[in-house]
């Protein structure tokens, strides 16, 4: 049976045999509302007010369900400065125009620099075999810079801090070692370095993991007696080293203090005792409330 008369004998059926009527007139369809959504909500009382103590997003509103327009963009813009931090490669030679000692980890590549973090712990065989060479021994500080995870950090104010921090060692009489520049570097590093050049105290100063928006900044990681083999522990950091957080001239000067404070109580990380360091340190020797970095804005949107 074909399928034309498989249809009119189920229309039989169903008691309609006959085609379907013509359509009627459509019905009237109402006028759609003023808004579709709500208004964007403004920032409650506590919001503006707690927004003013951290770099947070607070009371940001939202359009229905979803944030505002300005609010995503402000999001890509900050996350596209954080990936394209963590994606810059320190240039073959850069260190050297600089006047630094080249080295390099055991890290091939950036992509295996960011898949081995262990790699990036220990010198290659040639930097090994540099450091021996031409580096300066028996010192009471070996500054070290090196790209760490943001080598924008490292080319920006990554040279500024390591001037200045050697200055301010130096200026408290303290030895410090021959300017170097480490490349695919780990935190960690610095304890072969360290042990290599017999510092009593090692200092690297890297560009830190980005945040939002916060794609140069610095942390130093200070160590006393640096060994392969010690851990996060035996280490003091300072972090958001940077022109909107702590600004490298200041931070040299604690980081210096952290030294000299290391090499006279001849321990470091948990065992430091900064109680005595606060009329220097200030609120940096505390454990109060600090003023926050003020949190800048990369996308504004024309209302």
């Amino acid at each position: 049976m074909s399928t034309r008369e498989l249809m009119t004998a189920l229309r039989a059926r169903l008691g309609s045999a006959a085609p379907l009527p013509p359509p009627g007139p459509a019905p009237a369809i109402p006028a759609p509302p003023h808004a579709i959504f709500p208004f964007p909500h403004g920032a409650g009382r506590y919001a503006e007010q707690a927004a003013a103590h951290t770099t947070a997003l607070l009371g940001i509103g939202r359009v229905g369900t979803r944030y505002a327009t300005d609010v995503v963009l402000q999001f890509q813009a900050e996350l596209a400065v954080a990936h394209e931090a963590v994606a810059t490669v320190l240039p073959d030679g850069w260190a050297e125009s600089h006047g630094l000692l080249a080295l390099q980890t055991r890290v091939s590549n950036h992509r295996e620099f960011l898949l081995r973090p262990d790699l990036g712990r220990r010198l290659s065989d040639a930097s090994v075999a540099l450091i021996k060479d031409k580096a300066r021994k028996d010192v009471d500080v070996q500054p070290i810079l090196a790209d760490g995870l943001s080598a924008v950090a490292c080319m920006g104010s990554g040279l500024e801090l390591l001037k200045e921090f050697t200055a301010a060692c130096e200026a408290r009489g303290l030895t410090a070692g021959t300017p170097m520049c480490a490349k695919f570097s780990r935190v960690w590093l610095e304890d072969e370095i360290g042990e290599l050049v017999h510092a009593r105290v090692a200092a690297i100063l890297l560009g830190e993991r980005p945040g939002l928006g916060t794609g140069d900044g610095l942390s130093a990681y200070v160590v006393f007696n640096p060994r392969v083999g010690n851990t996060d522990s035996d280490r003091n950091m300072m972090s958001n080293i940077h022109a909107r957080g702590t600004v490298p001239a200041n931070a040299a000067k604690r980081l210096a203090l952290l030294a000299g404070a290391m090499l006279e109580q001849r321990t470091s990380g948990v065992k430091l005792d900064l109680g005595a360091l606060a009329a220097e340190l200030g609120e940096a020797a505390g454990r109060g409330y600090r003023a926050p970095q003020k949190r800048v804005r990369l996308v504004e949107v024309k209302r």
